[in-house]
């Protein structure tokens, strides 16, 4: 099992292995509290993951060492495990379905692993690793149900209370499990006053949904922005270390981890895939009672999909009010476009996009419908923007 022992084993050997990643002040994300970033999104590979995988392959004997490893994964415990292996000059095998992203393949090639592309989904990849790991008599390193791998994880909870001896709370993300897992145990074995916390999409919460029922649920189905995190079952050994130190697990939606995101990247110019940004959504959307404490959010990877990346950001300026769309109403005669772009412009707005249609749902025969974007400062922007229009005698169909 894993033991605050074994963590600061985990320490002392991954010295040579992972990126020191100070602990960053914030600034404007949460006013509520003091918030901190533990910014593992700037780690070797983007990601935590190398510390489990680089822990986990570190302890194989000389035997274990010379077949080598194998890992199924689309994200970022491929390329911890890859560089991992490389590190100790150990061959890596990973298994990938073949339609993870391009850049994510060669990502991991670049590492040093053999890939091998399965057709399906990461279902029939995990399979096949199965079959090769016996084939090949491999060993298989596990993205989080692993005593070695929650070990590694650890020590980021032994770094946050050795930078910060006087932290109130830390807050985690959580997919099967394995991060949370070894970060709580390093940290309530330490100081057991701290709070951690856990926090899953609301798209994909099979650890919330286990600790709710109090045993383990497999979820059919999972979809969120927060792919890292999408995971339908979690972790035999991480669903009995998460109910022994977790204190609490909240949700957080698509639209607060896309604001995340946006904050991260405004604010701290720091880029956040979408599980790396949950802890920080928590953190901003008061998902646990942080008001005047000293708040530590772990940012877990960078590794978002840039072809992805502006439809986050676009949803992030929607969900915090600095983008808008008005749907008005209005009689189809000359003047009328002018003197809604007159108001909006007077009070500060922009309009970047109209599309103007005749209707014959409009209450007049003339009417037509003007459907404005704007980018606004926030929500009260906007709605000054709309009480603006209905004094002059606009209708305000759809906002």
């Amino acid at each position: 099992m894993v033991t605050i022992d074994k963590i600061f084993h985990a320490s002392v050997v991954l010295k040579s292995i992972i990126r020191p990643t100070p602990l960053t002040k914030t600034a404007g994300i949460a006013p509520q509290c003091d918030l901190y970033l533990k910014p593992e999104n700037l780690q070797y590979t983007g990601s935590f993951k190398l510390r489990g995988s680089g822990y986990k392959i570190s302890q194989l004997s000389a035997q274990e060492r010379a077949k080598g490893v194998i890992a199924c994964s689309a994200g970022n415990h491929a390329q911890g495990v890859a560089l991992a292996a490389s590190k100790y000059g150990i061959p890596s095998l990973i298994c990938l379905p073949d339609s993870a992203p391009i850049s994510k393949v060669e990502a991991t090639k670049a590492y040093g692993a053999e890939i091998c592309l399965v057709e399906g989904v990461y279902d029939d990849a995990y399979n096949r690793a199965l079959e090769l790991k016996d084939e090949r008599g491999m060993t298989f390193v596990h993205p989080f149900d692993d005593e070695y791998v929650i070990a590694g994880q650890g020590t980021i909870g032994l770094e946050i209370i050795q930078d910060m001896d006087d932290v109130d709370a830390v807050i985690v993300p959580i997919g099967g499990g394995g991060l949370i897992a070894g970060v709580a145990c390093a940290i309530k074995s330490i100081a057991p006053h701290v709070k951690v916390y856990g926090v899953q999409a609301l798209g994909a919460p099979s650890m919330h949904a286990a600790r709710q029922a109090g045993k383990i649920q497999a979820l059919a189905n999972v979809s969120t922005i927060a792919d890292g995190i999408a995971v339908k079952r979690p972790g035999d050994m991480t669903f009995e270390m998460v109910s022994k130190y977790v204190d609490d697990i909240a949700l957080v939606t698509e639209d607060e981890i896309s604001s995340a995101i946006l904050a991260l990247i405004e604010k701290q110019k720091m880029i956040a895939e979408g599980a790396g940004a949950v802890a920080v959504a928590a953190a901003m959307f008061n998902k646990f009672p942080l008001e005047g404490k000293k708040v530590v959010s772990l940012v877990s990877g960078g590794n978002i999909d840039v072809t992805s990346l502006s439809r986050v950001i676009e949803r992030g300026l929607m969900k915090s009010g600095r983008s808008s769309t008005l749907l008005i109403e209005l009689v189809d005669k000359p003047g009328q476009l002018m003197d809604v772009s007159r108001i909006i412009a007077g009070l500060g707005g922009n309009v970047t996009g109209v599309h103007h249609e005749r209707n014959s749902q409009t209450a007049s025969i003339n009417g037509c419908y003007l459907r404005i974007t704007m980018e606004t400062r926030n929500y009260e922007h906007v709605q000054q923007i709309i009480n603006a229009l209905r004094t002059e005698g606009f209708k305000i169909v759809e906002q």
